[in-house]
């Protein structure tokens, strides 16, 4: 029997399926890169959003630019076992690593100039898995959605225009109440005083299969010391950096991780919405930082913490800001490292950043 036929219908077949294959593959990348969609959000047009006017500085991230690294542990009291798997909340003590910094996209900003301060964390588990985390000291996000996020900064970067972020936000009435923080909270003295919080919402599942939906924040033991505006105005440019230097250096900085339970029908799609303060809290374990390390080459230089990689016993919930936040981090990462040209290196700054 002559088979020259059916191997060639074969072959033809498998010809068709490749070439299939790459045109959806090619489809898909041209979606996500927003050429199909011009009018689509993606992480490369919020990224482009995030820089000053002078553009964005070479080598840094583009948001949260200016920062301090440092070195710790996590102890786990065991109490978070209840509601996830994660091998960190098992009761021990698991290496972070971590960095403190401003939510502005300026490495060179006065640190009284910016109200956000945030911080980075990198959890790891003895079986190579990790947890990490990106939180901020807001008690809530300014909006609701990655597209409105976008939207704020366009009006932003619309100085010459005073009616921007009037239109702004009557089309988005949740941001007054994060404008109000912003502009009436005082700021505290040292990044040792801040109460850190995750704003996101995730799901954390346990041994038996019951899944929660959670948010958390890590409550400093240090106690807040407000400053008045003529205070700030006192303080030098990097006041943070040198006070969290300094006490570290005196003795470790402690803050308790607190898991916060959300009751049926809490807003989980939507960060900018605060869940009451009578839901359920677990107190997780102390976030211990041990040493501070310079931002220059450090160990959190080129760590990126992005709020997707995350152990199981946890995952991402209806909340669409971490995979937006994931993707913008990514764009982000990328730029900075091919750019490690223009980072003013250890060697050649001579003091941390």
């Amino acid at each position: 029997m002559d088979t020259k036929p059916n191997t060639a219908r074969s072959q033809t077949r498998s010809l068709v399926i490749i070439v299939l294959v790459a045109v959806v593959l090619v489809i898909a990348f041209c979606f996500t890169a927003g050429w199909l969609s011009p009018g689509r959000l993606t992480p490369a047009k919020l990224i482009d959003a995030l820089a000053p006017p002078g553009g964005a500085a070479p080598g840094f991230r583009r948001n949260h630019a200016k920062g301090i690294c440092f070195t710790g542990v996590f102890e786990s009291s065991g109490a978070a076992a209840s509601v996830s798997k994660a091998p960190m909340f098992v009761a021990g003590t698991y290496p972070v690593t971590g960095r403190f910094n401003l939510g502005s996209p300026d490495p060179k900003a006065a640190d009284a100039a910016v109200r956000v301060r945030g911080l980075g964390l990198r959890v790891v588990a003895p079986d190579g898995s990790e947890w990490r985390s990106a939180m901020i000291d807001a008690p809530f996000f300014a909006v609701s959605t990655p597209e409105a996020f976008y939207a704020l900064l366009q009006a932003l970067g619309k100085k010459d225009d005073p009616d921007a972020m009037k239109q702004f936000i009557a089309a988005h009435p949740e941001f007054p109440a994060f404008g109000a923080w912003l502009t009436k909270t005082p700021m505290t003295s040292s990044f040792a005083e801040e109460q850190f919080n995750s704003l996101d919402s995730f799901v954390f599942t346990n041994t038996a299969g019951q899944d929660s939906t959670v948010r958390w924040s890590f409550v400093p033991s240090a106690k807040p010391e407000l400053l008045t505006a003529d205070q700030l105005k006192q303080r030098g440019p990097n006041f943070l950096d040198a006070d969290i230097v300094q006490r570290v250096a005196n003795a470790p900085q402690r803050w308790t991780m607190i898991v916060t339970v959300a009751n049926p029908g809490d807003p989980s799609a939507d960060p900018s919405k605060a869940w009451p303060d009578d839901r359920r809290r677990i107190s997780a374990g102390t976030l211990v930082v041990q040493a501070i390390e310079p931002e220059a080459d450090g160990p959190c230089r080129d760590l990126n913490f992005d709020p997707t990689v995350l152990p199981p016993g946890m995952h991402v919930s209806d909340d669409p800001f971490p995979a937006a936040r994931s993707a913008a981090y990514s764009v982000s990462f990328n730029r900075r490292t091919a750019e490690a040209g223009d980072y003013p290196h250890a060697a050649a700054a001579g003091v941390a950043q």
